[in-house]
This record gives C-alpha cells, structure tokens and sequence, in this order.
C-alpha cells in the first residue's frame, strides 16, 4: 500500500458525488459510482479525493444541510460503500477527504426538531433570540438572500440561519455543541478518513451580544469570530485532528486570519479557501450584476495573499473553480471553441503551479465551459432561484435574468460528468440536465485518445506540481502591472523555474526582462520553443514553464 503523500506535495481532486458516476440507474450519482472511477483518478495523479456531503439530508443545499453526520443518505448508498472508497482508493495510494458542515445544521436534524418540541438543552445548541414576530433580532442578512433570522412558532422565538432558512447556526459557545462535533471527527477518523474540508468553518463564532450592522449586512460581526482561533485549536487537540489533512472554507475572511489559522505550530488547520479571487467580476461587489473580470485585480489579490502566506509560514488551497463556482475557463479563460482548449489548459498551468495545494473540481482537467440553461425550471440550486425571484424583481427581463444565471449559477458546476461522447453518467435521465449533450471533445474517453486534450495537460501539470520545487518553492511574482501576461518565478535550493501565461486573445511579447534563459518543461500548445536570446512571443492563451539556467 501506497504511503500518501505530504499535504503540500499533493493534489487534491473534488468530487460532487451526486453528479460524478450513476451506478444505480435513477440519474443520481452515488458511491459506488465514484469506486468505479478510482483507476481514472490514480491514473490522474491526483493524492486525496475531496467528496461534498452525501450524509443524510433533505437536500435543501445540495447536501450542506445536514440532518445525521454519521449516516449516509441511502441515495448516495450505504456505510459499506464508503468504506470500499477509503479502502480502494487508500490501496491506489489516494486518501478521502470528508466535507464537514458545522456551522449549522439542518432544521432536519434531531437536535433541531428537539429543540422546537421544547427541550431547552437543545435549544441551547442553536441561536435562538427572544422577539415579536414582527421584528428580527438584527437587520443581519442571510449569504443566500433575505433576512437572516427565521421565526420559530413553535417557541415563539427567532433563530439565525447565515443561509438558508433550512440551516439553523449552530452555537458554538455551548461546549455539548463542540463535544458532539468532537465525537463526529472521531468516528470518521476512526473509519479510515484521511481528512476534512470544513464549510465556512470561520463562522462559526458569534459575539454574545447580537446588533443591528448599521454599515452592511451584519457579517462584520461574525466572520472570523471572537473565539474561531480558539475553537480551531480545540477540536484538533480533541479529535486527532493533526494525523488527518485539513482545509478550512473561509468566507470573506482576512490574509492575518489565514496566517493564524495555517501557521503550523498554531495547531488548527493545514490550509486554506479564500475567495477573494473569485469577486473579480463582480459589478459593485454584487455576485448577480456581471462584468468582465478585472485581471489586474486578479493579480493583486493573489500575489498578494501568496507573499503574504508565504513570508508568515502560512498555507493556501490554491484553486479556480468548485461546486460553488461556474467554470473557470468561461469565467477567466474564453468560450470560443477556437481557443478554449488552449485557455483551460494556461488557467490550468497558472493555477497548479503557484505556491500551495491545488485543488481540481471534477470536470476542470476537461476543460468542461459554461452552457445556458432553457428555462429557470431546468436549474436545482436553491441559491439560483432565489437570485433569479429577487433579479426578476429588480425589474430584469426572463432573458437577463438566465444570462446572469449562465454565468454565475452553482448548477454551472454541478452537471453530469462526460464520461463518453453520449455522456457516460447514467443510463437514467440526469438530476440536472447535461447542457453539454452531443458536444464532441468534452469527454474522458475522447481526452484519453488525443495527447494534446486538456486532460493530458493536467496529467503532466500534477506531475510537475510533484516535483519539490513546485511543492515547496518559494514564490516571486512577476509583471504586476502587465494588463495580459500572469508569470512568477519558483525558486528552492538554488534551482529557479518560470512560469508566464498570455490570458488575452492577442499574441503578447514577453519582456525581456523576464526572458527565460532555460529549458521548456511544458507548454499548452504545438509548436517550437523559442532559443536562448530570441523573443518569447506567446500566442493567444499560450503558457509556458520554463526550468532556469
């Protein structure tokens, strides 16, 4: 059996199980279908398979409401299945990592049906105010649209819920909350469970005293909160936690709080998601009202964060897309057939090879775009039927409305993985349409025919990413202010290699300032590297990697 490796050597591979591999026939993926794919997933390369929730739920958030963290909802498949994943994937030599939602729970759960009967103790386990039903505790309001406090008529209380009206927060102040979170590390663990990716984790800690946010939307007050550091710290000197691999999905956070959290001798947490990133191209900071991405901005943010991260001896998660995010190559790369092979494979080259742990959300090492949807009817995420009401309300038109949606919705992530050129996800019809149906070139097998498809290039990136200068190298960015080119150097131990991508459609010279001197190691497109001493001309959407002389 394969040792696995260290977290910073690694790649980490994100499954959404519900639309990976149906192995049952009802258009839902499930387990069995993800162990199917194992072999594809060790040829890949890839260390640890990061899989969304599949415990039990009413599927209100695709499964980030939870109603039981020690069962496996019976459509995903049984406790058998997960273990014939940890045991099969541990024998490639890959570990599983668990997606643990604990900021809330869903109003499913046991403990939240037992506080609405009554029961003060765990009433305790959430955030319950006393009010009218008139008039919420605070103005705070929910991340997924509306008020962020639900009436309860069964208390005559009010509870918070940062989300949606289904995931009631829970307290963390209440040690039976922290001791039962303990107790579900532990019997994952226990299991064979080679890590965690915790949801929003630094929102976990509220101020005792709830006010109205007279300058936003309240989440001054509790993103990374009072006790957050301390309740980190806690539930891995509790659970064992330093054994296993982490990563904590941080909202609206700040690069001194990741610092904290990912500072080794700290003891709370490997790395870290920021998304600072991904708001780019958000007009007036609204995630709903488009524009095209600013990339110096792009470049600010994460050069920022990755000398900031690396000078105070902290850790990223470096990634571009997930099962929150629509495609990377639509949003930062281009749609036009004529160059979206080449842009997911230079979004793929800037990405992997920066300083921290990539992580790749199924369907990415495909180069899988972004399609419209016919109807609001065809799309499942509750966050995109909320924004489409409250657009619509504005004033949009049905058509605006599903342009935003094309380009923002978390279903844009979420359809069916291509297995074949008919689609290879089901035999079944799909939870969610496949708006890629009869496209040519998008698939596994048609990628694994031809050397120069996207995944291919993936396959030699993660190869790279393993090799110790890429793993742990320190970072140099390069032309800050060059309004195409991303580039940065790598350097450990005396060995250097430079990276520069053309992120335009325009062929772009590259300064001589930064001119390579050395040996291609891989390039995205056909063709002959330029000599020592001549002009680096990259072509639309080229990048190159270069080991220094």
């Amino acid at each position: 059996m394969q040792p696995l490796r260290d977290f910073r050597q690694s790649v980490i591979y994100q499954i959404y199980p519900k639309s990976f591999q149906d192995s049952g026939g009802d258009g839902l993926g499930d387990l069995p279908g993800v162990v199917a794919r194992l072999d594809y997933l060790a040829a890949l390369g890839v260390d640890y398979l990061w899989l969304t929730p599949f415990f039990v739920s009413p599927q209100r958030d695709g499964g980030y409401d939870v109603a039981d963290y020690r069962a496996v909802d019976p459509r995903f498949g049984t406790m058998a299945d997960v273990e014939a994943l940890i045991a099969g994937a541990r024998e490639r030599g890959m570990g599983v990592m668990l997606d643990m939602v604990f900021n809330h729970t869903s109003t499913e759960h046991e403990w939240f049906k037992r506080a609405l009967a009554g029961e003060q103790a765990y009433q305790d386990r959430y955030i319950f105010r006393a009010g009218t039903p008139e008039q919420p505790p605070t103005n705070w309001q929910s991340k997924f649209g509306g008020p962020a406090w639900a009436w309860s008529p069964e208390v005559g209380k009010w509870y918070l819920h940062l989300f949606d009206v289904t995931q009631a927060d829970l307290n963390w102040d209440n040690p039976a909350v922290r001791r039962e979170l303990h107790d579900v590390v532990r019997f994952w663990l226990e299991r064979g469970v080679a890590g965690f990716r915790f949801d929003v984790v630094n929102l976990i800690s509220k101020p005792e005293v709830l006010e109205d946010d007279l300058q936003g939307d309240g989440r001054r007050f509790y993103t990374d909160g009072p006790r957050v550091h301390d309740y980190l710290r806690e539930l891995s000197r509790e659970t064992g936690l330093a054994q296993a691999v982490t990563v904590g999905e941080m909202s609206s956070t700040t690069v001194e709080h990741c610092i904290l959290y990912t500072q080794p001798q700290r003891g709370e947490l490997n790395m870290v998601f920021n998304f600072h990133h991904l708001k780019v191209d958000y007009a007036g900071g609204d995630k709903w009202t488009l524009m095209p991405p600013d990339f110096l901005e792009l470049k600010r943010i994460l050069f920022g964060w990755q000398q900031a991260m690396s000078d105070a001896g902290g850790w990223m998660a470096t990634f571009w897309g997930n099962h929150d995010q629509p495609r990377p190559v639509s949003r930062f790369g281009s749609d036009d057939p004529q160059h979206r092979t080449a842009a997911a494979k230079m979004l793929a080259t800037a990405g992997l090879l920066l300083r921290g742990t990539p992580y790749i959300f199924q369907g990415e090492e495909l180069g899988l775009p972004n399609a419209r949807f016919g109807s609001i009817h065809d799309y499942r995420d509750v966050e995109s039927h909320n924004a489409y009401t409250l657009m619509r309300e504005r004033g949009l038109s049905d058509a605006q409305a599903l342009d935003v949606l094309a380009a923002r919705s978390r279903d844009q992530a979420r359809t069916p993985m291509r297995w074949t050129p008919e689609g290879g996800f089901s035999t079944a019809e799909p939870w969610l349409a496949d708006p890629h149906a009869g496209a040519s070139g998008l698939s596994v097998q048609e990628q694994l025919a031809d050397p120069d498809s996207v995944l291919q290039h993936y396959r030699a990136l993660i190869a790279l990413h393993h090799q110790p200068l890429f793993a742990y190298g320190e970072i140099e960015p390069l032309l800050l202010n060059h309004p195409q080119l991303f580039a940065y150097r790598r350097h450990l131990e005396g060995k250097s290699a430079l990276v520069v991508c053309n992120f335009s459609a325009e062929p772009v010279t590259v300064p001589l300032t930064v001119s390579p001197g050395g040996t291609l190691l891989l390039g995205n497109l056909p063709g002959t590297a330029p000599q020592q001493g001549e002009d680096l001309i990259l072509r639309p959407y080229e990048a190159v990697v270069y080991r220094l002389a």
